[in-house]
């Protein structure tokens, strides 16, 4: 609670503006990473997107080792073992009626299960085809509808901003989801839009801050830009931090609680993008956007003009980013 205070008054500022090296790196670093996967590995798209079979049943003694092993010798390539509760769900390429009815045999004398019990579904390439359309277009449609909407909250570079952190967010958890082979599914689009959602409040909250602040700033002003949007960010943190602490906490439960000790494994499908994209929000919310808005603002001549005046005075030292680009504006 001290601490929060602190923070909130301006007694601790963290210089979150003047390490946007550090910040730019990092995020470079994980984008590359990300991209990397998504080009070498790829989504690992669900049976509702590409089309194939799904083979249920109730086996609590077996292990997904049989499981698999069972499917390969009946000629199944790849199959993709997950445990639903008591269930096995087997997710196979597309088979013949007659390869379905041999593997559901297979299954029933293998596990002991009667074969009545061994549900079969089978999804085709052209439904799976037109689910992953559809899923393409609410992507777009939700996308364009957060940047319209940055471009009526906000000035242009405020909402370019948040723009490129939004991708900044789509991306990263994209090639968490390439690298782990995690399953993408329709509730795993789900989870990309509500993260979307949420990261736009994040930058949200913390535009709003900034602007109110960087409004007062004038030709006699003490503070620079980047300065005065770093303190902006500091009385913003705490809020941030809480509410992605918040949101987490919940989604971490389903993730590792609900997925290995209940085996839930649709829940996984969803629960894993909340948990990487509420992360990679927060940091981007506090350490890209932001930044990136005062690269983009300081270049503006009334920026500039309050930055060279304090630095002829000595008065643009201040931890920030706002000392550095008070020399270099001097120069």
């Amino acid at each position: 609670m001290g601490l929060g205070r602190r923070l909130y008054r301006g007694e601790i500022d963290v210089d979150f503006v003047g390490r946007w090296r550090l910040w730019y790196s990092l995020s470079g670093l994980l984008l590359v990473v990300s991209l990397a996967g998504l080009l070498f590995n790829g989504l690992n798209l669900g049976v509702e997107f590409t089309g194939g079979s799904v083979f249920s049943f109730k086996a609590p003694s077996a292990s997904i080792e049989q499981v698999r092993e069972a499917f390969k010798d009946e000629g199944v390539h790849q199959p993709i073992v997950q445990t639903a509760g008591e269930r096995w769900r087997v997710t196979t390429e597309t088979l013949s009626e007659s390869t379905m009815n041999q593997v559901q045999g297979a299954i029933a004398k293998d596990f002991s299960v009667p074969v009545k019990d061994v549900d079969i579904q089978s999804i085709g390439a052209s439904w799976g085809g037109e689910v992953s359309t559809k899923a393409l277009w609410g992507l777009g449609v939700f996308m364009l509808a957060i940047i319209l909407y940055l471009s009526m909250a906000f000035e242009p570079k405020m909402a370019l901003a948040a723009i490129v952190a939004l991708f900044h967010d789509l991306v990263i958890t994209a090639g968490v989801y390439a690298w782990s082979g995690f399953e993408v599914t329709p509730a795993t689009l789900l989870g990309f839009l509500t993260i979307l959602g949420y990261s736009l409040y994040d930058a949200v909250v913390v535009f709003d801050m900034i602007k109110e602040v960087t409004a007062k700033l004038g030709t006699t002003s003490k503070m620079t830009y980047s300065m005065a949007a770093n303190n902006a960010l500091n009385h913003t943190l705490i809020r941030s931090l809480n509410t992605s602490l918040v949101a987490i906490l919940p989604v971490a439960a389903i993730l590792f609680i609900g997925t290995t000790l209940l085996g839930a494994g649709t829940l996984k499908d969803l629960s894993l993008a909340l948990f990487v994209g509420m992360i990679v929000g927060t940091y981007s919310s506090l350490c890209v956007a932001t930044p990136l808005l005062v690269t983009l603002k300081e270049r503006e001549p009334k920026y500039q003009a309050i930055a060279r005046r304090l630095a002829s005075t000595g008065g643009g030292k201040g931890g920030s980013k706002g000392s550095k680009s008070a020399a270099v504006a001097k120069g």
